[in-house]
Formats: structure tokens, sequence, C-alpha cells
């Protein structure tokens, strides 16, 4: 499979495990919605169970999972094979979030994995360190988030953007770095943005709110103001 072109300025819709099934499907139509209406690139991850029947019933979404395993079509009870996520309509994956991390050996043999099967690859660094590291296996995407940030709704502040996105730059100018550590409102989507990365995106800072769709619109309005003043070009 051919690997997915991913254009900037990107959007993540991440509910983790608060949303499956019905709701989550309700939230991916409207993700969809968006991302037609506007021309943008918007990344739903889904719970694997869910995969096959979002991946149906949107059109224009990057179906996203959460983490996947480096495992062969053989034995191998109980990990995620990654040729079932791509007939389930699957395009991205993240990995070693700080939920759910992994070996660097892991990691490298799984990115081949993806690579092979076309699958973008967005991993996860919570530090600066770390993240200038892991851009030398050349994944798709760059997530920088401080663990300790994730799901508080306090975003990381401007000069932290800055730095992890000059660090992965360092290494590879030509890779996008996406900041979504606490984004919870579209002032917090416009720093990101601002700071020199290509994506953000939001887990409890859209879904914990008391309407997620009228909040996910409030945070696109804001990606395509960017986009029309960065990416005009594009």
């Amino acid at each position: 499979m051919e690997k997915r072109t991913l254009r900037p300025p990107f959007f993540v819709v991440n509910p983790k495990a608060y949303l499956y099934g019905e709701a989550a499907l309700k939230l991916a139509k409207e993700a969809d919605r968006l991302a037609g209406e506007h021309d943008i690139d918007i990344l739903f991850t889904v719970q694997y169970v869910d995969a096959y029947r979002i991946a149906q019933e949107t059109e224009h979404l990057i179906i996203t999972t959460q983490h996947m395993d480096s495992l062969m079509p053989d034995r191998g009870m109980g990990y995620i094979l990654p040729e079932g996520l791509v007939e389930a309509g699957v395009r991205a994956t993240f990995l070693n979030h700080a939920e759910h991390p992994v070996t660097v050996h892991e990691l490298d043999n799984t990115m081949r994995r993806a690579k092979e099967l076309g699958i973008l690859t967005i991993v996860c660094a919570d530090s600066i360190a770390e993240a200038r590291a892991i851009s030398t296996l050349k994944p798709d995407v760059m997530l920088c988030e401080p663990t300790e940030l994730i799901g508080t709704g306090t975003s990381s502040d401007i000069s932290y953007m800055k730095q992890t996105n000059e660090a992965v730059k360092s290494v590879n100018p030509d890779m996008f770095v996406l900041q979504a550590a606490g984004i919870s409102t579209p002032a917090d989507v416009c720093k990101a943005l601002e700071s020199g990365a290509e994506g953000t995106g939001g887990t409890s800072g859209i879904i914990a709110t008391p309407d997620p769709v009228v909040t996910l619109e409030a945070m696109i309005a804001e990606v395509v103001a960017i986009k029309k003043i960065k990416w005009s070009d594009n």
C-alpha cells in the first residue's frame, strides 16, 4: 500500500479509551465533515475494534491506531498484526506513547514493518534528548510532549516547543513535528503551530468539554486560519 501523504498543518483527534463504538463513530463523522469542508488532514485515533467501521463510514480522515506491534503473519497470540490494520483501513499509527512505551529494539522493528506496509508512524518522545535520538529512526512525525503534561490541560511552554522542534529538525529538516501536550483551547493550537510544528491535536481538551464538537470546530478554525497565513502556497 502506498503511504498517505500528510499535509501540514494537520490535526489529531485522539479519543484514547475515552470513546468507543457509537460515541467514537459520532465524533469521527464530525471530524470527517470538518476535514472535508476545510481540506485539511485530520488523523483520528480509534480502538482496534472500531477501525474498520469508522474507516468505512468516513471519507477524509486518516484512520490511526494508538499502537501496533512488529508481528509478522504467523503465531503471535494477543499482538496487533499490522496487515490486519491495513485491511481494516488504518493508515497511521502512534508508537512509544508515554501510556504505551516500547523498547528501542521493538520501536525500530515496528517502524520497519510500518514502512513495508505504507503506514505512517507518529512516534512519541517526552524530552528534547529523546526527540533528537528517536528522530534518527526517521519516523514520519515526531510527537514531542512531556509526560507530566499529558491530560492536564496545560500545554508545553513555547520555549520547550521551539527547542524540541529544533532538535528534530537538526536531525532531519524535512521531518514533521507534532506538538500536542495539554492542548485544550484554540490559543493552544495557535501556539503549537506558531512554534514551528506542522501539527497539533488533543484528547481531553476535546473529549472532556461540555460539547466536544463545538470545541473541535473552534480548534479546526484556528488550524485553518494559520494555514492561510503559513501554508498559503500549499
